[in-house]
């Protein structure tokens, strides 16, 4: 190993036990029998009970419950327990096994495997290093500006890589500023709520970024993918389009955020904090000049961004705006997916100048690619396909029928305040494969818009503040032993209730305009 490869390994770089982490790590205290023994009895159970008075229903719910148990417990990684499917629904005779074996395959799949390999490459050029430190360094070194420029350099980071592999390039250049605050003689009094504030505002803000693009956390493609799965006949939401309704979210949940932590929950000084800024010039310094690797590797990135958000044609009213995959004559055969693995091959063939006789990503470094968060998505697509094939979430929308006449505004609200609730518990990536199909057959029951309460449910997911447990970045700046767990559920419940405000008025405000989602009635492709 290169002593590049060593830096970065030390600086906690690597994506393999990053990218989604709370969504592929198993129980690392044991085995423990009775979490392993609660999904068969759950399952058994389901049988017994026979909901909605059918076998093929009641096979199916007791399917979930197992995974649900197996994952929220971890009795095994949840990698594993998304292979149940490919055994269970053929089983019980849902569905044959090549239906089922299919939905490990799909291009949302490859699109994240392609997306992964680009972070990495920028992980293993260095480029995103230098990236962060720019934007800390030009926000100043006053306690409520440094707090600002690390959400920002966390912020735009977590947009495009794993939210954990930010929080963890982010954390010890958080931490090195902290200790050299102290060492020129930096306040002790201002230092405690700075720790606090600094280290929450990182994590905090790589749940927000992660949520303005579809690329930017598992639940968002988990939508994309489950979406168009359970309603073909739906118009397209493309990269773009989920930009332009989450971006302007995205951006008020992280100016609004950040007064919070520094002006209400914590109170920061505008004082000059000395060592702050001399810490991020000295940490720039160290970099060098920029490399051909990090600007070959950006360039790449780049332009796989620009392919993303350009591809679909876009209609706003009388104006047509050809995306180049209808100028190309490839609509239908080529999405975004064929864009990742493509961009993601260019950099296995570009050559590496920082390591001679090697290219840009080598295969090596590609065991630290998440694989078993794709094994997560393929058994979430098996899930949802038995879902529909075996009638269960049919029966289990036509619960939602008791909110027919509530007022869609108030139905939505619920639904944000739900998932916002389930995930601060479980992984949030396992809670949306689980509840978005029912939502998804709940909306025809109320006669409302499919996307206005699966939209609405993925963006929440990103949501939950209050527990370490809630998301992987909460889990790393509470792993410091800087943030008392106290003060991490009092600052996580404003958030939270931030977050159902600012989700709720997005879908209101922007979906109709961007999306043309309609809160008070059916579309036509819904009703199909």
């Amino acid at each position: 190993m290169d002593e590049r490869a060593k830096q970065r390994e030390a600086e906690g770089g690597s994506t393999g036990g990053a990218v989604g982490g709370d969504a592929v790590h198993g129980d690392t205290g044991g085995m423990r029998w009775w979490k392993v023994a609660l999904g068969p009895a759950l399952f058994a159970l389901m049988l017994w009970l026979n909901p909605g008075d059918d076998g093929n229903i009641a096979a199916m719910a007791g399917i979930a419950a197992w995974m649900a148990s197996w994952w929220i417990t971890e009795a095994i990684p949840i990698p594993a327990t998304s292979l149940l499917p490919l055994v269970l629904i053929p089983f019980m005779g849902i569905a044959p096994v090549k239906d089922v074996a299919v939905n490990y395959g799909r291009s949302t799949i490859f699109l994240f495997l392609g997306g992964f390999m680009i972070a990495l490459a920028l992980q293993v050029s260095g480029a995103h290093r230098r990236l962060a430190l720019s934007i800390v360094a030009k926000v100043g070194s006053r306690p409520r500006r440094i707090v600002l420029g690390f959400m920002l350099a966390s912020w735009m980071l977590s947009m495009w890589i794993s939210n954990t592999s930010t929080a963890m390039l982010m954390l010890p250049i958080a931490l090195s500023v902290l200790a050299t605050a102290r060492d020129q003689g930096a306040d002790e009094q201002h230092m405690g709520p700075l720790s606090i504030a600094l280290l929450l505002g990182i994590a905090y803000a790589c749940n927000m970024g992660g949520m303005a693009t579809l690329v930017g956390t598992p639940p968002n493609l988990a939508f994309q993918r489950l979406f168009h799965q359970l309603f073909p006949q739906a118009p397209e939401i493309s990269f773009l389009k989920w930009m332009m309704v989450a971006l302007p979210m995205s951006v008020l949940f992280l100016g609004s955020g950040w007064w919070m932590l520094t002006r209400f929950l914590f109170k920061l000084p505008d004082a000059e904090l000395m060592g702050g800024q001399q810490t991020i010039t000295g940490l720039r310094q160290a970099l060098g000049p920029r490399r051909r690797d990090e600007s070959w590797t950006a360039a790449v990135f780049v332009a796989t961004a620009l392919l993303w958000m350009t591809g679909a044609t876009m209609e706003f009213g009388d104006l047509h705006i050809t995306g180049w995959r209808e100028a190309l004559g490839v609509d239908g055969f080529v999405d975004d997916a064929v864009v990742a693995v493509a961009m993601a091959l260019t950099l296995f063939l570009l050559p590496s100048k920082d390591r001679p006789g090697e290219r840009l990503l080598e295969w090596r470094f590609t065991h630290e690619v998440p694989w078993g968060l794709l094994l997560l998505f393929g058994g979430g697509f098996a899930l949802a396909s038995g879902f529909a094939a075996s009638g269960l979430s049919t029966w289990a929308g036509s619960l939602f029928v008791v909110l027919e006449d509530a007022h869609p505004l108030v139905i939505v609200t619920l639904v944000c305040l739900l998932l916002t609730g389930l995930t601060e518990l479980t992984s949030n990536i396992a809670t949306t494969e689980m509840v978005l199909p029912v939502l998804a057959a709940a909306a025809p029951a109320i006669g409302i818009d499919p996307r206005a309460l699966m939209i609405p449910a993925t963006l929440s997911a990103s949501c939950a503040f209050m527990m370490p447990v809630a998301t992987p970045p909460a889990a790393i700046v509470f792993g410091t032993g800087k943030i008392p767990i106290r003060a991490m559920i009092r600052a996580g419940i404003w958030f939270n209730l931030l977050g159902v405000v600012l989700v709720v008025g997005t879908v209101w405000l922007i979906g109709g305009p961007v999306l043309g989602l309609v809160l008070d009635g059916l579309p036509e492709w819904a009703q199909a």
